[in-house]
């Protein structure tokens, strides 16, 4: 398979990339910008062709999938290019800014028998499979509640995120992976059953949140988000014997050895992970989706799910 990637994101650079390069099963075909010289970078560390416009990389059929991990505003656009131009589609998270966007993007993959991503890669981190074996094992006794954070400081003013425009808002960045790890964990019948969304005076987006999801068993997920709070990455799981605490559930990079804590009346222990490129087990899933028809229909079902939950929590949320 050979991959192309639409646009020259610091994510692409930085953390797809590497992890592309390690996983011989995919041809880095290169990288297309809209600005002339910015590719540069990509090609001088990574190789690669640097198509002088988006248009002319998914002209190219030679490329079988393409990686967009442009502005969230900007995904259905281009996410729609791809998929007319015959090629798998792995988008950067979110994978568009509404259910509606996002239900079009399935039916046109559909239609034309391609693969899509969306690319939520703690997923695939071998944490989340020990932290589902300890509560499957009772390590943890009967689950009586998960919550779970994703907050970061500030960030530059003219970063996308505050973009009303280019599809900011503290929901539809760090806000998603709660939720979907709410998805993950709650099952199918997930639903939201409170939200707030805060707008602070001087913002066009909403910075900070929280929501309250419960499956059908009554069991509830408390989530909350933010981009101009203190950083905080971390799932707590709250059992009748015992409580998880897994501190970097989103965000361990390929250098990162996360801890998960248990804590009991006892006191508590560390169970110290071993490293893993969550980034290169998302792009491989991708892989498997594109030939597996069982992989792909399951992926989009997650993604439209992904999609409902969000729209409901911009509904529920009431920007104040």
């Amino acid at each position: 398979m050979r991959l192309g990637i639409l646009g020259t994101a610091d994510i692409a650079f930085r953390r797809f990339l590497p992890s592309l390069k390690k996983y011989p099963q995919v041809e880095y075909a290169g990288v297309a910008s809209r600005t002339k010289g910015t590719a540069k970078r990509f090609v001088e560390m990574f190789g690669g062709r640097a198509y002088d416009s988006y248009d002319a990389l998914l002209a190219d059929e030679s490329i079988d999938a393409v990686y967009v991990p442009l502005p969230p505003a900007l995904h259905y656009e281009w996410g729609k290019k791809v998929l007319l131009s015959r090629k798998h589609l792995l988008m950067e998270k979110p994978f568009t800014t509404s259910a509606a966007k996002t239900t079009g993007l399935l039916a046109i993959a559909v239609e034309n028998g391609l693969a899509v991503h969306e690319n939520y890669m703690f997923l695939y981190h071998s944490q989340l499979a020990k932290i589902k074996e300890l509560i499957a094992d009772g390590a943890i006794g009967d689950i009586r509640l998960y919550r779970m954070a994703f907050g970061f400081p500030k960030r530059a003013g003219r970063d996308f995120r505050y973009d009303k425009a280019l599809g900011g808002g503290a929901l539809l960045d760090c806000g998603g992976y709660p939720v979907r790890l709410s998805l993950e964990l709650l099952g199918d019948t997930a639903r939201v059953v409170q939200a707030k969304l805060t707008q602070p005076k001087g913002y066009e987006v909403d910075v900070f949140g929280s929501a309250v999801l419960e499956n059908e068993d009554g069991l509830c997920a408390q989530v909350s988000f933010g981009m101009d709070n203190a950083y905080q990455c971390q799932l707590e799981v709250w059992g009748s014997k015992a409580t998880l605490i897994a501190p970097r559930i989103f965000t361990a990079g390929d250098s990162v050895q996360p801890g998960l804590i248990l804590r009991t009346s006892n006191g508590e222990t560390v169970k110290q992970m071993e490293c893993d490129d969550q980034f290169l087990h998302s792009i491989q899933q991708f892989v498997k989706s594109c030939t597996d028809l069982r992989e792909r229909a399951l992926s989009m079902e997650l993604i439209r799910k992904q999609s409902v939950i969000v729209q409901d929590v911009f509904e529920k949320g009431e920007i104040r």
